[in-house]
C-alpha cells in the first residue's frame, strides 16, 4: 500500500469545502456500540490527561466494564426514530447551511458534517470531499468556547488525516465563536422566544461542559471564554448577576473539575427560595445527550426534588434560522480572500457580501 493518498480527482472542479466537527455519538443506544463509542472519546489523550499506562488500565479494566451499560440506558431515554439527537441536528444543520449559499455560490462550496469520535469520521468524510474536487477547506468546530479537549482534538484529527495524503488542501481552522455578535444574539432570541411562550423564571441558569481545574490552570482558555459568553447575554439581556448564574456539568473522576456544579446549583436554588428556574446550555451547537437526558431529564428531576416548582430547559440553537445565519456570517468573514468570497482566482464574482 502506498504511504500517500493521491487526492486530489483533477477532472473535478476545485470546491471550498466547509467541515462542521461534532463530538460524536454511539450508532445505537445498546451496550455494544456506546463501548465503541467511549473506547474511542476516552482513549484520546485531549480527552484524558493522565499517564497514559496507567490510563488504559483504568479505562479498560474499570470504565469499559461498567459505564457502557449504564450510559446506553441514558441514550435510550432520548434516541428519537431518526438516530441520535446529535447526529439528526448536525447532519440537518449542515444541510440547511449548504441551502444558505446556494443561492449566491451553487456548486461552489460545498457543507458537510463530520464527528471528532464515531461516524461519519473526519478522514472518511475529507477522503469524500477530496474527490469531488475539494481544494480549499474551512474547517468550523461545533464548539463555540475553545477548550483543548475539543477543538484541539479536532485539529489533531485533520492533522493525522493530512500527514497520510500527497497533496493536502489549503485549511483554514475556526478556533471559537464563543463572542461573535450574531451567535450571543442568536442565543438571546432563543431566550427570548421561551421567555414569551413560558414566561419568565426567577434565574436564568447558563450550564457549560465541565473540565478539569488542572487543564485551565495548564493555559486552556475554556473558562475565560464561557464567562466571556456570560457576560454578553448578561448584557443583551440586561439581567444581573443574581438573575443568571453561570455553573458547570458532566464532571468525571475526583479530580476538581470546573466550579459551580450545576447539579449542586439546581439542588441549592430551592433553597434559598428560588421556586422557579431556566435552563440553557450555550456550549453546545446542538442538543445531544448532555442536554436533554443530563439536563432536561436529570437536572429537572434534581430541581424539583430539592423543593422547586418548576424547571424548564431552553433547547440549543440545533438546525434554526438564527444558527443557520450566524453560522453563515462566520463562514463569510473566514473564508475571505478565497475565489469563492471574491479573492484572486474569482470567476467573475464579487464575492459575499457582509451581513
Amino acid at each position: 500500500m502506498p504511504r500517500y493518498r493521491s487526492f486530489p480527482d483533477s477532472r473535478q472542479p476545485q470546491r471550498l469545502a466547509v467541515l462542521l466537527v461534532n463530538l460524536g455519538t454511539p450508532d445505537a443506544p445498546d451496550t455494544a456500540s456506546v463501548r465503541r463509542y467511549l473506547a474511542e472519546f476516552l482513549a484520546d489523550p485531549r480527552i484524558v490527561e493522565q499517564p497514559r499506562w496507567l490510563w488504559w488500565l483504568v479505562l479498560n479494566g474499570i470504565i469499559l466494564r461498567t459505564r457502557p451499560a449504564r450510559s446506553a440506558k441514558n441514550y435510550a431515554k432520548v434516541w428519537t426514530p431518526e438516530g441520535s439527537p446529535l447526529q439528526v441536528k448536525t447532519a440537518s444543520l449542515a444541510a440547511r447551511l449548504q441551502l444558505a449559499f446556494e443561492t449566491d455560490l451553487a456548486g461552489s462550496v460545498v457543507v458537510r458534517h463530520a464527528m471528532r469520535y464515531g461516524s461519519p469520521g473526519i478522514s472518511d468524510v475529507l477522503a469524500e470531499l477530496a474527490s469531488s474536487g475539494m481544494r480549499r477547506l474551512l474547517v468550523l468546530p461545533l464548539f463555540p468556547q475553545f477548550s483543548a479537549t475539543t477543538s484541539a482534538s479536532v485539529l489533531d484529527a485533520i492533522g493525522a488525516t493530512f500527514r497520510k495524503w500527497r497533496f493536502p488542501p489549503e485549511l483554514r481552522f475556526i478556533s471559537d465563536y464563543h463572542d461573535e455578535h450574531a451567535h450571543i444574539e442568536a442565543l438571546a432570541r432563543s431566550v427570548e422566544a421561551h421567555w414569551a411562550t413560558h414566561g419568565r423564571a426567577e434565574r436564568l441558569l447558563l450550564s457549560f461542559h465541565g473540565i478539569p481545574e488542572r487543564y485551565v490552570r495548564n493555559g486552556d482558555p475554556y473558562r475565560d471564554q464561557c464567562l466571556a459568553t456570560t457576560r454578553a447575554l448578561r448584557s443583551r439581556l440586561e439581567l444581573d448577576e443574581k438573575s443568571l448564574l453561570l455553573s458547570f456539568q458532566s464532571r468525571l473522576g475526583r479530580e476538581p473539575w470546573l466550579q459551580p456544579y450545576t447539579d449542586k446549583v439546581l439542588e441549592s436554588l430551592p433553597v434559598d427560595g428560588v421556586k422557579s428556574v431556566e435552563v440553557l446550555c450555550p456550549g453546545f451547537a446542538v442538543d445531544c445527550l448532555e442536554t436533554l437526558e443530563e439536563i432536561a431529564i436529570t437536572g429537572r428531576e434534581e430541581f424539583l426534588g430539592a423543593g422547586g416548582e418548576r424547571f424548564h430547559y431552553i433547547p440549543c440553537l440545533n438546525d434554526g434560522d438564527d444558527q443557520v445565519a450566524a453560522l453563515r456570517d462566520l463562514v463569510i468573514r473566514h473564508a475571505q480572500g478565497w475565489p469563492e468570497f471574491g479573492g484572486p482566482g474569482a470567476p467573475g464574482k464579487a464575492g459575499m457580501p457582509d451581513t
